[in-house]
């Protein structure tokens, strides 16, 4: 009697313990949204997937397994097979991984079991892996007491954050800063692996016992990624940390964020000049994004600051003269906007104050019980 090659149904024990994973559907499949630790080693490319889907279609699912098995045969195979083998080797631990946990983990798996070398597949496959992530992010979300930090652009929320272990960094999970300017080289991922990646980190903090989440004021939408429905609605519900800066401190850091920081940023994929011409264009595009917001006069104003300001910044090293165009910006612009939405929020605030001040606050909510906002 043949021994069953195993399944693995623990989903939490396989995110918690990082398990490498084995993602053997088409490249299109993963582009659309995988797993940390999981590498794209597919049964099938793009092309052959299509051709046996319309087999599939139109003759039948014995017709398209049999090509499936045409279309992967021979030297074809046996690349595969050393692919995903040399992947194992080098991770003894890893899981396959199809769809549903279907004929291509299935193939797979016995394939590899015929060369003596026995892996786990995923029972369900993706997307039971993501149905599951799904479920722990509503369930996380809903259920642990949450606060938010908020505050003007620039006070530095965000610091804040990172000081405080019970902090989600979102923005952190978006790869994107979350205004206008907020856009970094690197990209942000889709917002499949955004909400997995930011699942995997709530089951994580779960594990260790964390009983409570702080998170930034954020809105629905960070660059092109969504917040889910329920952490978003459970943001909204949430009381408020109002973190205060001074004017200078504020421009300080958004001119040390985005021009000089961004700079490095960009020099690190660029050449020197390369990276010049690339602050300037995001920096000019970005603020032209708001123009319709602003006034075409009063965006041509900032722009052209913002022209004299790189100007000066690459012939003298002077970064200075981004302060006249930070400062307008917030003065006029976003802190405006701000006001009127805290106005609108000011009951749910239960703390303000500096950074000290709310750092203190918020590292001592563990021991204390969900306050009421005043």
């Amino acid at each position: 009697m043949t021994t069953p090659l195993p399944c693995l149904e623990d989903y939490a024990a396989l995110f918690l313990q990082q398990r490498p994973l084995i993602d053997l559907r088409a490249p299109i499949e993963f582009a659309e949204g995988a797993f940390p630790r999981a590498i794209n080693l597919p049964l099938m490319s793009d092309e052959e997937r299509a051709a046996v889907g319309t087999c599939y279609k139109q003759q039948g699912q014995q017709a398209a397994i049999a090509l499936g098995h045409q279309l992967v045969s021979g030297e074809n195979r046996e690349q595969r097979l050393q692919a995903w083998l040399t992947q194992i080797r080098q991770h003894p631990d890893s899981v396959l991984y199809c769809f549903r946990g279907g004929l291509r983990s299935q193939t797979v798996q016995q394939w590899l079991a015929e060369r003596g070398c026995v892996v786990p597949r995923v029972t369900g496959g993706y997307k039971a892996l993501r149905q599951f992530l799904i479920a722990t992010l509503t369930r996380i979300s809903t259920r642990d007491p949450l606060w938010l930090v908020t505050g003007m652009t620039g006070c530095g929320k965000t610091d804040l954050l990172a000081q405080l272990p019970a902090a989600v960094d979102l923005e952190g999970h978006a790869h994107h800063r979350g205004s206008s300017f907020g856009a970094l080289p690197e990209g942000q991922p889709c917002n499949i692996n955004f909400e997995n990646n930011l699942a995997i980190e709530l089951l994580q903090r779960e594990q260790t016992g964390q009983t409570h989440l702080i998170l930034e004021d954020e809105s629905r939408m960070i660059g092109r990624c969504t917040l889910p429905l329920p952490l978003y609605t459970s943001m909204e519900q949430a009381p408020l940390i109002l973190l205060h800066a001074p004017l200078a401190e504020r421009i300080n850091r958004i001119r040390a964020e985005y021009v000089t920081g961004l700079l490095v940023r960009f020099s690190q994929q660029m050449t020197t000049d390369a990276a010049a011409e690339a602050l300037g264009r995001f920096l000019q595009t970005s603020l032209g994004k708001l123009e319709r917001r602003l006034g075409t006069e009063r965006c041509h104003h900032l722009q052209g600051a913002l022209a004299e300001a790189l100007q000066a910044q690459f012939q003298h090293g002077d970064v200075s003269g981004h302060d006249i165009w930070i400062e307008r910006l917030l003065v006029d612009y976003y802190d405006p906007i701000y006001l009127r939405h805290l106005r609108d929020r000011a009951a749910k605030i239960v703390f303000e104050g500096d950074a000290s001040a709310c750092r203190e606050y918020l590292q001592a909510l563990s021991f204390q019980p969900r306050p009421h906002a005043r």
